[in-house]
């Protein structure tokens, strides 16, 4: 079928980097991400246009989004679909394929998103879609509903973005050098490339499987981004010889991706030449999961121009110009940046957020006091409730160093324990209320996020070690002057400098969380609101090394750089 002139002309050209993912933040207004997953996509695929890298991204369209949060006085979450409408965004493309279903032909269309890179550079973004007439009305469902429905709605939905994607790249007259999995919801495209690696009769050995499996696994990368059980999915083999067949010879299946279910993780790791984790920290501990896998180590980063606050963005322009594709220059932001440019540029933020939650909420912030934030999705590991541990304390606290809160976050439909720890949060809220002034921020996404993370005064994060795989938010801060207080893990041990860039919460990564919520309060108590009050040079110090030490290094760019230098040779 005819491809529109400009994938012909500027894309389909060029041998390039295929990333899979099933959720990307191509932006703000394009429902098509849940949280950090699918942010970090967004990024990397920014990275990719500023740095004129060949990558193309595959993903699903997910017509209705994630989900619109909507939460009752209590707090207790209630979801409505976010539907949006691709061709008022993307750009038609005429290509369809077909991907094998329940023994039928299910017909997957295209859209294109062309991501603009900083500097002038472009990176296309496929976004897969079945809702076509040819289908029939169950099947054009499959790209509606992000993490939605049942398990086989998820392997159908894992069928059309691995092998529906890599046939699409081949309709469009991509050249492909490299297959890039983000996380393990893709590994049906290594099936795919399977098949099309089919050692020659002559040449197949007794009792060997009939592919060539090196082939595979030279063409083939592996990001693995939680060590948390949910985040792995597996399939029962009923349910995969039901649903797709014998697209794959059953034993040889079973060797690559396990024998009791169809492990998409160990398939992916079974399949690729180049497997990493996403910080030093969860590669140690994914080849504790994976014994016998080369798990390396490419820390995440963030994207810089994305999400430093416009203020912030002026600021670096004007003295440390071309930071935003070199980000590495803010680590002269320490002896580059004044401090009374810097405290102003910081107070717009703050005041950009004051005005967001009072829009939103009717709640009036105190701009001179420090705000603590946290947001993210509300999940057990999270344990977002622990600053409200002992509310007393927290009181006592307040009353020396007064201070206020910033909440969000999402749990997912299905997560019955994550909602019920929004509602403990907003009941913690009214519980301090007059004494602490706190606020739960609904429906938090990219575009709130980037308000939202810049307007605080200290970014917290606490997650029961070693769950956080890599975490990203802290990143976002630090390129706004905003230290973290946080639990050592994931990206943290890389990135905490005590009193320096931040300050860690317990005693380090191996501890135990038995003592992190006095921790955190002795922290608080002891070292960082009494920095804040006093208003002297240590707290512009501090937001000073915030962005030199850690706004310099954890971004998309070096990200990227890795795996252009390490895995897409």
């Amino acid at each position: 079928m005819s491809l529109p002139l400009p994938v012909q002309t500027h894309f389909a050209q060029t041998e390039r980097i295929a990333y899979f993912t099933m959720e990307i933040a191509a932006r703000a207004d394009i429902p098509t991400y849940s949280g950090g997953l699918g942010i970090l996509a967004g990024d990397t695929i920014r990275a990719a246009a500023d740095l004129e890298l060949p990558v193309v991204a595959v993903s699903l369209v997910s017509r209705n989004g994630y989900f619109r949060q909507a939460l009752d006085a209590e707090g207790w979450q209630s979801e409505a679909p976010d539907p949006w409408d691709p061709a008022t965004t993307l750009q038609r493309l005429g290509a369809k394929v077909v991907v094998p279903i329940e023994g039928r032909d299910v017909w997957v269309g295209a859209w294109l998103y062309t991501v603009a890179g900083h500097v002038g550079g472009h990176a296309p973004v496929i976004f897969l879609d079945t809702d076509l007439p040819e289908n029939d009305a169950a099947d054009r469902e499959l790209t509606h509903q992000l993490y939605g429905g049942d398990v086989t709605y998820r392997l159908k939905q894992e069928i059309v973005l691995g092998i529906g994607g890599l046939r699409m790249l081949g309709a469009l007259g991509f050249r492909i050098r490299k297959y890039h999995m983000n996380e393990g919801h893709a590994a049906l495209l290594a099936l795919e490339l399977l098949r099309q690696a089919t050692v020659p009769a002559d040449d197949q050995r007794p009792g060997e499987p009939p592919y060539d499996l090196p082939d595979v696994r030279e063409r083939c990368i592996f990001t693995t981004h939680t060590p948390v059980g949910a985040g792995h999915d597996q399939f029962d083999y009923g349910l995969v010889e039901r649903v797709l067949g014998d697209f794959v010879e059953h034993g040889t299946l079973r060797r690559l991706a396990g024998d009791a279910q169809l492990d998409m993780t160990r398939l992916a790791l079974n399949l690729s030449g180049y497997v990493n984790g996403v910080a030093k920290r969860h590669a140690e501990i994914s080849r504790r999961l994976y014994p016998g896998y080369t798990v390396r180590a490419v820390t995440n980063g963030v994207h810089p121009h994305t999400w430093t606050h416009p203020a912030l963005a002026a600021l670096y322009d004007r003295h440390l110009p071309g930071w935003c594709n070199e980000p590495e220059m803010l680590v002269r932001a320490d002896c580059c940046l004044s401090g009374a440019d810097l405290r102003q540029a910081r107070a717009v933020a703050k005041r950009d957020l004051v005005d967001k939650v009072r829009e939103q909420t009717g709640v009036v912030l105190d701009p001179e006091l420090p705000t603590i934030g946290f947001a993210r999705r509300m999940t057990a590991y999270k344990r977002p409730e622990l600053l409200f541990t002992d509310l007393e304390w927290l009181r006592a606290i307040a009353r020396r160093y007064p201070f206020q809160i910033v909440l969000a976050g999402k749990a997912h439909p299905r997560d019955e324990p994550g909602k019920q720890r929004i509602a403990h949060l907003h009941a913690a809220l009214r519980a301090l209320a007059p004494d602490i002034r706190g606020i739960f921020l609904p429906d938090y996404n990219m575009a709130l996020a980037q308000t939202l993370i810049p307007g605080v005064d200290v970014w917290l994060n606490t997650p029961q070690r070693p769950l956080e795989a890599s975490g990203t938010s802290g990143m976002k801060a630090a390129l706004n002057g905003v230290p973290s207080l946080s639990v050592l893990d994931g990206w943290w041990i890389e990135g905490c400098v005590e009193g320096v860039t931040g300050w860690a919460i317990g005693d380090g990564p191996d501890s135990t969380s038995d003592g992190d919520a006095e921790s955190l309060y002795s922290k608080l108590e002891g070292a960082v609101l009494p920095l804040y009050h006093e208003r002297g040079d240590a707290w512009l110090r501090i937001m000073k090394s915030a962005i030199s030490h850690n706004g310099s290094i954890f971004t998309s760019h070096r990200m990227m750089r890795r795996y252009a230098s390490e895995a897409y040779l």
